[in-house]
């Protein structure tokens, strides 16, 4: 296995780093109204995915949205490859959105969530670029009058060897335009990547670092207007009335308004901040339903009345006989696990610009799906999709919050209906509303019950899981087999070896919102999972990472990823006096992880952490240091939410609204992270969030090891603990 390390300071950290599915109507030769469009143009375009200018440029469409994890880069990397272009004269830009949904979502899917921009669209990517270069080699060998199978590619230079002649995409891309692409491509074999798996230079990280980059909080139009809202303090309730006496006469007011049938009430004014201030003082009567009284102490119950139902759902990876394994082990371990809910918090808070004139409606939106903005904002005006145009920015950050709901969108466009025909509209949530108003991680609890014979071994795992469904509460789908997929991620397909086992759940649905969070169900299941497998290897008087491999000796990449990273971290070898590590493993999003962690603590339960070390075999690395940061970023997302992640409720309310009490990680704290890239290829998973996964139980593994307690609930500074 041929692994890669990378490790870097924090300052290097600081420099290098910052849902919907359906069918695919993919052409990599132009519809002919998008060819007559950009007919003429500068720019050759010789299929959807690729366009070639006179001064050899070439430029390559991004169909998903970039929100600091690369993959505007890597994405076109698969498209450059394959097309042999010079990677330094390729020019990026986003796939139009309109044009996409009527050409029948002819670019695919355009959400960048699941950790799935790579790993679900690489073949038609290449095959784009490899359709292109074809039709270019077919233009020069009619130019040339020769077979196309004697000519070669490399760097946009096309070549004839034996009439010496050669000639350069930009010469023939207008003439290939007009060919028809080839029904089959064969795609280059990965011991040829010269662009693949090479750490290409991110094309955001300029303008992010140098402060030029233009995210959706930063759009500007003459003669904007900006609106302030406010949404119900509890989930589900509607405005009765408010009374806008104290504000409709201020300057630079323009009205006061209720949208979406009582569920906000928004202020537009002339600037942000004044429409901001007034809200203030507009009262609101808000009926709050039945959902008043619902605090956490009230859902927490009702979830743990979930651990112990008589009825749930059984996954279909139930093999043998648990409750014999049980009664015949020579030891039965127990423990429950609990996870809260959590809060996206991305530092540009939600918002959307939009003007409506004449029909058409134009919104500039940090979005994580441009695809789903465009059919929410139309959804809301009740309008076709062909009269919306999304223009995509990139996002400050997105973490799962700009993918699923596009709520942001949806409010701007009913606020900016009430306005003038042709009034641009900036709608934009303070860090209050958008901590109380997100749509949170579920909330999750876990029940873990295992049998060992009196060798050690694993004879009986049972799990009950009693948690909120993204599929039905979010997405509005019934679950098939009373099944929610997310939420028992890393159970599913239990990777380790135990001839009898039994996996449940069961739906908890309370008033909270719940959406996708950074690593959705992989965030949570490990946290209980790899803590109680620990808890076996004790137990059983065993090491936990050697307890592990025989539990997968039978699973050849997690076993391989897993001794990567105990190789990795010199696992066995004697550490400093006080320092103690955990280890972790788990296989998220079609990769595979494993992370160790090194922490000391001391007497009054300050951690410190010496050391983290991630790995990742992900099949096939595109972009090697961008699938660094994201692991690297990961480390940040995980350590915030083990160390303070947690959203609480009183009154049907949330109690957190802004930093103060949502705490962040910060930079004086970021851990030295050193990241092993070990991909054994034949496979696409994903990068952008399986660094995540196995994070926490390491870290509270590493916990346990320096101080003897288990930790059964999160966050951290609720068991006595603080980050050093």
């Amino acid at each position: 296995m041929k692994t890669t390390s990378f490790k870097k300071s924090r300052r290097d950290f600081l420099v290098t780093s910052a849902g919907t599915g359906g069918g695919i109507a993919l052409g990599f030769h132009m519809p002919s109204a998008f060819a007559q469009k950009v007919g003429a143009a500068e720019a050759a375009n010789v299929n959807i995915w690729v366009a070639v200018n006179t001064d050899e440029s070439v430029v390559i469409k991004y169909a998903r949205s970039e929100m600091g994890q690369g993959s505007m880069t890597s994405a076109p990397q698969l498209v450059a490859e394959e097309l042999d272009a010079d990677w330094k004269k390729v020019r990026i830009e986003y796939a139009d959105t309109n044009q996409h949904v009527r050409m029948k979502r002819a670019w695919g899917d355009m959400a960048s969530v699941g950790s799935r921009t790579i790993r679900m669209s690489q073949e038609y990517l290449r095959k784009a670029g490899a359709s292109a270069r074809a039709m270019l080699v077919a233009a020069a060998a009619n130019e040339w009058k020769v077979p196309a199978g004697e000519i070669t590619v490399s760097n946009g230079v096309i070549s004839h060897a034996a009439s010496k002649r050669r000639t350069t995409f930009g010469k023939v891309a207008a003439a290939a335009a007009k060919l028809e692409a080839p029904k089959d491509v064969v795609l280059k074999d990965p011991k040829d990547w010269k662009i693949v798996g090479k750490s290409m230079r991110r094309i955001d990280i300029p303008a992010s670092v140098n402060g030029t980059q233009k995210y959706g909080v930063d759009t500007q139009l003459p003669g904007m207007l900006y609106a302030a809202v406010a949404q119900c303090p509890v989930f589900g309730g509607t405005a009765k009335s408010f009374d806008d006496s104290r504000v409709k006469s201020r300057r630079g007011i323009v009205k006061v308004v209720s949208i979406d049938d009582g569920k906000a009430v928004a202020v537009v004014a002339d600037n942000w901040w004044r429409a901001k201030e007034a809200l203030k003082d507009v009262p609101v009567e808000w009926d709050f339903g039945a959902n008043g009284n619902v605090s956490s102490a009230s859902i927490l119950q009702y979830f743990k009345d979930g651990l112990v139902a008589p009825e749930a759902a059984v996954l279909p990876n139930r093999k043998g006989d648990t409750d014999k394994a049980f009664a015949g082990a020579a030891k039965v371990l127990e423990a429950e696990f609990f996870t809260p809910y959590l809060c996206h918090a991305p530092m540009e808070p939600m918002g959307a610009t939009v003007v409506i004139k004449d029909g058409r409606v134009d919104v500039w939106a940090s979005t994580q799906s441009g695809e789903g903005t465009l059919a929410a904002v139309a959804g809301a005006l009740k309008t076709s999709t062909d009269n919306v145009y999304v223009h995509k920015v990139q996002a400050g950050g997105g973490f799962g919050r700009r993918g699923g709901s596009n709520d942001f969108g949806r409010q701007a466009a009913l606020i900016a209906q009430q306005l003038p025909n042709g009034t641009p509209l900036k709608t934009l949530w303070t860090r209050e509303e958008d901590t109380q108003h997100d749509f949170y991680r579920p909330l999750a609890m876990y029940k873990l019950k295992a049998g060992l014979d009196a060798a050690g071994n694993v004879v009986g795992w049972q799990t009950r899981i009693a948690a909120g469904s993204l599929i039905n509460q979010l997405a509005n789908i019934p679950l098939k087999n009373g099944i929610d997929g997310p939420a028992v991620e890393g159970f599913d397909d239990f990777p380790y070896e135990v001839p009898n086992q039994r996996h449940e759940y069961i739906q908890r649905r309370t008033h909270v919102p719940i959406g996708f969070w950074r690593t959705v169900g992989w965030s949570q299941t490990p946290f209980a999972r790899e803590q109680f497998i620990d808890e076996l290897a004790v137990a059983a008087g065993k090491d936990p990472y050697e307890f592990r491999r025989k539990l997968l000796e039978n699973e050849k990449k997690p076993l391989g990823i897993l001794e990567a990273v105990a190789k990795a971290a010199g696992w066995g070898k004697p550490l400093p006096k006080g320092v103690f590590r955990g280890i972790a493993t788990t296989e998220p999003y079609g990769s595979f992880t494993s992370a160790v962690v090194e922490i000391s603590v001391s007497d009054q339960g300050a951690i410190k952490i010496h050391r983290v070390v991630q790995a990742i075999d992900c099949g096939y690395a595109v972009n090697p240091d961008n699938i660094a940061a994201q692991l690297q970023g990961s480390t940040v997302f995980a350590t915030t939410a083990a160390m303070w992640g947690e959203i609480t409720l009183k009154d049907g309310r949330v109690e957190q609204g802004n930093f103060d009490n949502y705490r962040m990680l910060r930079m004086r704290e970021m851990p030295k992270v050193e990241v092993v890239l070990a991909p054994t290829g034949g496979f696409w998973g994903g990068v952008g969030e399986p660094g995540q996964a196995p994070f926490i139980p390491a870290l509270c593994n590493a916990i346990f090891a320096a101080t003897g307690k288990r930790i059964r609930s999160l966050p951290l500074k609720n068991q006595g603990f603080t980050l050093a």
